[in-house]
């Protein structure tokens, strides 16, 4: 197969998850550019996130990443089964470091604000709204990646083609909206 070739199938195979990936990006702008209410209730959110939304994707692609490394590899089944103990342990280390970066984001974005005399919420409000908002997208997220992966790949399509650009901008719709949903849960009302 010729450079040219193999660059013309990449392509093709990637333009659909990138196109993809730049439709929700554009409606995960609209999402946040319809949270005032949210970033006003809660001081310090929009600081927040950036660092939110970075940690989805760097999560659930390396996710991503893993799974499709072990589809290639033959040591994971393009299916999920609830006695498969390499999907459930990745999942689970998917998921806490998901929430584990999450509080960890929200501390750092408090003790920022701070030490820089800006105002911001109180610490167990930043800490509980980013813990909310890991939890609910981390569910959305790993059941995402998982069927972006499985699916893709039993359809003949490269996963690791399909998981960067989808899982980053599912990371991206998926972490603003429930950021609305976490201040909502912690704060009320907003």
């Amino acid at each position: 197969m010729s450079v040219r070739a193999v660059a013309v199938d990449a392509y093709r195979e990637a333009a659909p998850a990138l196109a993809a990936s730049v439709v929700g990006g554009l409606f995960a702008g609209v999402v946040l550019g319809g949270m005032r209410v949210q970033l006003r209730v809660v001081e310090g959110l929009l600081v927040l996130v950036p660092a939110l939304l970075a940690t989805r994707g760097n999560v659930y692609g390396a996710f991503g990443a893993r799974l499709a490394t072990g589809l290639h590899q033959g040591v994971v089944e393009p299916n999920v089964a609830a006695g498969d103990e390499r999907l459930r342990a990745a999942a689970a280390a998917a998921m806490s470091n998901g929430l584990i970066a999450s509080v960890f984001a929200a501390l750092v974005a408090f003790l920022t604000l701070v030490l820089l005399g800006r105002p911001v919420a109180g610490v167990w409000t930043l800490v509980g709204v980013a813990f909310v908002a890991g939890l609910l997208s981390g569910v959305a997220l790993t059941v995402a990646v998982v069927a972006v992966v499985f699916v893709g790949f039993r359809r003949g399509h490269n996963p690791d083609t399909l998981v960067g650009p989808l899982v980053t901008t599912t990371g991206d719709v998926f972490g603003l909206a429930f950021l609305v949903v976490a201040v909502r849960v912690v704060v009320g009302g907003g």
